[in-house]
């Protein structure tokens, strides 16, 4: 008798067991197939979803790029070839973010080592714009007392500036440290992101 209910309880057993697998397969397979239809409409819609950015300064291949939606600086920088013997990197550990998203009709400037070095004023042949730009405030660079020297900015201010660099353009003071479009409108001429 023993035996006969041991034969039973193997038989159920195996037939669960094998019934579970079935499933499981069956359920694998469904995974599987609407895995590979999402995949295929995420590739479909990702062909139209490009965008345009412009790499330049000192990068291997500076240019204008197309990549796909939802790329970063990283990537655009690798596209370009990357950073060139010239390039500072000291800025560029210090002021990029790497993983942030570039925007379409956006641009990445990488400065060279030698760029601020050669902003110096020359006696003879100076341009006014030139002598502007090298009074002109860094918002990538600048310390908090750099900053709190602009017309309406403040120590505050300054703090949300640098917590939310890097910035691709000076007019992103107002959407990423949230700097009033009244204030912005003061200080745009006085600085710049290089």
């Amino acid at each position: 008798m023993f035996v006969v209910v041991g034969v039973i309880g193997v038989g159920i057993v195996g037939y669960g067991l094998w019934g579970a697998m079935r499933g499981e397969q069956a359920s694998v397979e469904i995974v599987k197939s609407n895995s590979q239809i999402t995949n295929s409409q995420i590739l479909k819609s990702g062909d139209n979803m490009q965008i345009v950015v412009d790499v330049a300064g000192a990068v291997e291949k500076p240019g204008v790029y197309k990549m796909p939606s939802g790329s970063r600086i990283g990537d655009a920088l690798v596209s370009a070839g990357g950073l060139s013997a010239e390039a500072d990197r000291e800025w560029v550990a210090k002021t990029l973010n790497l993983a942030e998203e570039v925007k379409d009709g956006g641009k990445v400037y990488i400065p060279s080592r030698d760029e601020n070095n050669n902003q110096a004023p020359n006696s003879n042949n100076q341009t006014s714009s030139n002598v502007q730009n090298s009074k002109l405030i860094n918002i990538n660079t600048a310390s908090v007392g750099e900053l709190d020297s602009l017309p309406e900015i403040g120590e505050a201010r300054a703090k949300a500036i640098i917590a939310n660099r890097p910035y691709g353009s000076s007019a992103e003071l107002v959407s990423k440290a949230k700097i009033p479009a009244s204030v912005y409108a003061k200080i745009k001429d006085l600085v710049s992101i290089y």
